[in-house]
């Protein structure tokens, strides 16, 4: 008996909640547009009959018929049809459920960004600054990727890793925005201990395909390693690294002063170190003034670095049609059934 009800009685009931019905896709979902019909069909038999009563003349002996609730019992086999009918359509629009499975052949690539976070990267002349402007388009970035495993690396005068090798693109998002100005309390710009933790992130990585992407709006000002040498040992391990100059040199926009004019601070950005390391490390140069070059840049890099993964997808379709159609036959053998009744007014019919 508990194998019946499991496995008959328990979806039958369970296809007619509403949070169920709404978690099917649909074959046929125009079928669905005959349940307002059959709705206003029985609106329309019920306005019929009740016309042919008030022309029905019936003379009575003495004073007016009284109503009586009994007299609702009446609607209980229209009610029985409507809803045999209303089963009917949706088992005519074959309720489905699609289950979907995804192999994965290949391996990814394994990138680390490192992104520079020092006080510099607060000029504006990228919107709304430089460093919400690479946070924007490394996020794009990262939904764009499939396979791949991401890491993010963040310095000023100093570098840690933010968070590991990770297929986890959620994680990396929110990790992404919650890079902030002052995260790391040492300033400066140090490029070439900032590679070295991207190279001991790397350098163990089971893939044969290891990247890095530098963005930095200075020149090195910081930490014990020389940037082209953190470049040599970066090549050492097989990792390709691509330099992103962020920000035009010159005066550059910072903020307003105490009387609300625009303020202008002097910047440069070391091109030369930059163009070495990415030579060093056998990928390119990119210099991104502005908001739209630096999206080109990214979308450059993401078509440079594709990884070889192979989808291979198997859907298989799960109907549930025949519940709504048990439904349905029981439905209307209960109305026939019921029709020999005395719930029926035989001077309707």
């Amino acid at each position: 008996m508990d194998q019946f009800w499991q496995h008959f009685l328990a979806p039958l009931f369970d296809g007619l909640r509403y949070s169920t019905l709404t978690s099917y896709t649909w074959a046929h979902p125009r079928a669905l547009l005959l349940l307002p019909a059959v709705v206003l069909l029985f609106l329309l038999r019920e306005g019929l009959a009740q016309h042919r009563r008030q022309q029905l003349g019936v003379a009575f002996v003495r004073g007016q018929a009284r109503g009586h609730w009994s007299a609702l019992l009446r609607f209980i086999p229209d009610i029985v049809l409507g809803l045999s009918l209303m089963a009917g359509v949706l088992a005519l629009a074959r309720p489905q459920r699609p289950d979907e499975r995804v192999e994965q052949s290949g391996r990814g690539i394994d990138i680390v960004l490192v992104v520079d976070v020092s006080a510099s990267m607060e000029l504006q002349d990228l919107r709304p600054n430089r460093l919400e402007a690479a946070k924007r388009v490394a996020q794009a970035f990262v939904q764009g990727r499939r396979g791949d495993r991401i890491g993010l690396v963040a310095f000023a005068g100093d570098a840690y890793s933010v968070l590991p090798l990770t297929t986890d693109y959620e994680l990396l998002q929110e990790e992404l925005q919650g890079l902030r100005l002052g995260l790391i309390p040492t300033d400066g710009t140090a490029i070439g201990t900032a590679l070295g933790v991207a190279t001991n992130r790397l350098r163990a990585a089971p893939g044969h395909a290891r990247v890095c992407i530098l963005l930095s709006d200075g020149e090195n000002t910081a930490g014990a390693l020389d940037p082209l040498t953190a470049a040599q040992l970066a090549h050492t391990f097989g990792l390709r690294i691509y330099t992103i100059g962020l920000g035009k040199d010159g005066r550059v926009p910072y903020g307003k002063d105490e009387l609300g004019r625009p303020r202008y601070v002097e910047t440069r950005l070391d091109e030369t170190t930059m163009r070495q390391i990415a030579s060093v490390g056998e990928g390119q140069f990119f210099r991104a003034t502005d908001n739209t070059a630096l999206q080109r840049i990214f979308t450059r890099i993401n078509g440079l670095e594709q990884s070889e993964i192979k989808l291979t997808r198997y859907r298989n379709t799960h109907d549930y049609y025949r519940y709504y159609l048990y439904w349905c036959l029981g439905l209307w053998l209960l109305w026939l059934a019921l029709k020999n009744t005395f719930l029926t007014n035989a001077m309707e019919d």
